[in-house]
């Protein structure tokens, strides 16, 4: 639940700084809302979240402690308890530190020069959540927007991808072929890509690392990564990099360029063929275009249709 500070007044008679209080937590302070809830901040590195939109399931809490118990170099959510009090839901979390690295590129345009401080930053955070074990509980998350978990019936993740490709495809993907030439071909292609795409390691995917799901310090160092569940799954540590790359500008004039040059420099870096990214990313666009509107109207439906006509693993066969 990524919660701007102080983004609106609290109410003139506030009951859950006394709830709090009676339960040991006198000092507690209202310190943001946003669509899902309010969060106060309770002392002693806590906060807890009263939550009006739909709580973190059981099976994200076993997510967040199987993240949490690796000594990252970054703090990730951990929720230590579940209360519910006349039907609302309180979680009892670990507050993380640091501030939004920045605005979403829907609000702000970037500077067309990609500064060492992110690229370096966005490398940390990669590289620390590929070191994490996939586990169980992330094979059981579900994509949004869809109704199963990502690897039920499957074995290898690129397999589980493909057949994730399929279904969003047969949601809507007539809406989608409106604005991308030879998409039946396309799709063709990609499936089979992925399933050309070689076994590698299985370790923890966050599938959203936009810049406000990363907190940095004062010297642009990662400090905090937040909001898992969007695409939270266990996979390839390339596709982590892959949507990165695609994600960290969406909407500025100079996305296109920012995801081209993040995606060759995590795969120098990282050591993932530049390929494998591509077709990567295409297999994202795929299985994220319906989930905010259905036609070019919508901002992620654009972008998704955009990356795709420009995408060579979708256009072309890749090697």
């Amino acid at each position: 639940m990524e919660i701007p500070p102080n983004s609106e007044a609290p109410p003139a008679c506030d009951p859950w700084p006394r709830y709090f209080a009676d339960r040991g937590h006198p000092g507690a302070r209202r310190i943001g809302a946003g669509v899902e809830g309010v969060v106060y901040r309770l002392g002693d590195g806590r906060v807890a979240k009263v939550w009006t939109g739909r709580p973190p399931a059981e099976l994200t809490r076993h997510v967040y402690t199987d993240i949490a118990q690796h000594r990252l170099p970054f703090a990730t959510p951990e929720i230590f308890e579940v209360q519910e009090h006349e039907g609302v839901v309180v979680t009892y979390e670990r507050e993380l530190p640091g501030v939004p690295m920045r605005g979403d590129s829907a609000h702000e345009d970037y500077e067309r020069e990609l500064s060492v401080h992110h690229r370096n930053a966005l490398l940390a955070v990669l590289r620390g959540l590929a070191s994490v074990p996939g586990t169980d509980a992330m094979r059981q998350m579900t994509v949004q927007g869809d109704d199963r978990p990502l690897w039920q019936g499957h074995d290898r993740f690129q397999g589980a991808l493909g057949t994730l490709v399929v279904r969003a495809v047969a949601r809507h993907g007539a809406a989608l072929a409106v604005h991308v030439p030879d998409f039946d071909a396309g799709v063709e292609r990609t499936l089979n890509a992925l399933r050309s795409l070689p076994d590698g390691p299985v370790t923890a995917i966050h599938g959203d690392l936009v810049p406000p799901n990363i907190h940095t310090d004062a010297a642009g160092r990662p400090v905090a990564v937040l909001d898992f569940g969007f695409y939270t799954t266990a996979g390839d540590p390339a596709f982590e990099a892959a949507v990165t790359a695609a994600v960290w500008d969406m909407y500025g004039p100079y996305a296109q360029e920012h995801t081209a040059e993040l995606t060759r420099v995590f795969a120098q870096e990282l050591g993932y063929a530049p390929a494998v990214l591509t077709v990567y990313q295409a297999a994202y666009a795929l299985t994220t275009y319906d989930l905010f509107g259905l036609d070019d109207s919508d901002g992620h439906f654009r972008w998704c249709a955009e990356l795709l006509c420009h995408n060579t693993a979708f256009n072309a066969q890749v090697s």
